[in-house]
């Protein structure tokens, strides 16, 4: 009997994956539009960005044609009428309306509308690039068929209290979703804390909305879609995903949650997902990369992180450094958090500090290991600040204050 449901499980796991390699989004909307005449086929290319350009206004697309914007406005209208009504539609859209049905039911039955197209990207393109041309391509291709030719089998949610702009199963309801994301938000803005993905989902298993519904987030396993997770600056427990899709799907279409370029989830407008100021982005790279950092090495990350469209220049780093007591100069250039431990001063100054707070007389040797914990300095520049007689006393082998 396990052996019979084994290869039975097999079949039907193979029979997706042929449906989604068929998944080739511009050869479909390529043949379909073998169905419409040449001034169709221009008009709606670039008013959907078809040719990996930008959408194309009405006006736009009248000036190049010599026609009002109201007749290219018909144009578009009758090419898209033509297309849904062809008898062999469902032949060029049935690969797509199972790999996205299959999506959504692994998925809870929502997915955030970009999250959706990011998947089928993926299927359609080889290999997931946001960034590229040609899955910029394949996104306006998809986009187009999900809007104006799977009217009739997705439902779109645009006026959701909880989530973005997204779809859904026709069948579905979406109170138990709502109610949880709800309850998450709550827990996440009363926390007052960033999550990492795998804290986030735990914490959403532990919730009311959660735990009265568990059987509605049990849901099939058979699309891996760990080559759209992680970021450019962080990577994601792709198992924990791919089996945890019903969650991880809430994250994604909740409101007020974002996730940072560096994989925490926070309230959409705290500065720690969203940075505002050259400070912010500051904080925001030495917290994440852990350890001090030289200030033009501060300002190149923050380039290279991209938050926005705003370059960061070294001077406008340093004096942002200098000027706020949670940084703290450790060596020549580097900085720290204050928060790490660090505190302000010459290495006189720590090496005071350490002797003041132990109340206890040190060794060179025991020194220089605690001095070297809070500066990032030479033994030698340690070894000269301990010769200063007058903040410090040396009595058998071992320095006071």
């Amino acid at each position: 009997m396990s052996n019979n449901k084994s290869i039975l499980d097999q079949i039907i796991t193979n029979h997706k994956i042929e449906e989604v390699a068929k998944l080739d989004a511009i050869e479909i909307v390529n043949s379909l539009f073998g169905e419409l005449n040449k001034r169709e086929q221009d008009v709606l290319t670039r008013r959907f960005g078809l040719h990996g350009k930008d959408r194309e206004t009405l006006e736009k697309i009248g000036s190049i044609h010599k026609l009002t914007r109201e007749r290219i406005r018909q144009i578009e209208c009758s090419g898209i009428k033509k297309l849904r009504e062809l008898k062999n539609l469902n032949d060029y859209i049935a690969g797509l309306k199972k790999v996205i049905n299959q999506l959504l039911e692994e998925h809870g039955g929502l997915m955030e509308r970009e999250y959706l197209i990011n998947n089928l990207v993926n299927f359609s393109a080889s290999g997931f690039n946001p960034q590229s041309e040609e899955d910029k391509i394949h996104r306006n291709h998809l986009d187009f068929m999900i809007s104006k030719l799977l009217h009739d089998e997705l439902e779109e949610v645009s006026d959701s209290k909880n989530f973005k702009n997204s779809f859904k199963l026709k069948y579905q309801t979406l109170d138990h979703l709502e109610a949880l994301a709800a309850e998450l938000l709550e827990k996440v803005k009363n926390a007052k804390k960033v999550f990492i993905t795998v804290d986030l989902i735990n914490l959403a298993k532990q919730l009311k909305g959660f735990q009265e519904n568990k059987e509605k987030f049990e849901t099939p396993n058979n699309l891996d879609i760990s080559s759209i997770l992680g970021g450019d600056h962080f990577g994601e427990d792709a198992d924990l995903i791919n089996s945890n899709k019903a969650l991880y799907t809430i994250l994604q279409a909740v409101k007020s949650i974002e996730q940072n370029k560096f994989g925490h989830w926070g309230v959409y407008n705290w500065r720690e997902i969203k940075p505002k100021t050259i400070n912010d982005k500051i904080y925001l790279i030495l917290k994440n990369h852990g350890k001090p950092m030289h200030f033009s090495e501060i300002a190149d990350r923050i380039n290279n992180v991209s938050f926005d469209s705003k370059k960061a220049n070294a001077a406008t780093v340093h004096n942002e450094l200098i000027l706020d007591d949670k940084y703290v100069l450790v060596g020549r250039g580097l900085y720290g958090l204050k928060e790490w431990g660090y505190s302000k001063g010459t290495v006189a100054d720590v090496i005071e500090s350490i002797l003041k707070k132990s109340g206890e007389a040190f060794s060179r040797d025991e020194i220089i290991e605690k001095a070297l914990e809070q500066r990032v300095v030479k033994k030698a520049t340690v070894n000269l600040a301990l010769m200063n007689r007058g903040r410090f006393k040396l009595k058998d082998g071992k320095y006071s204050i």
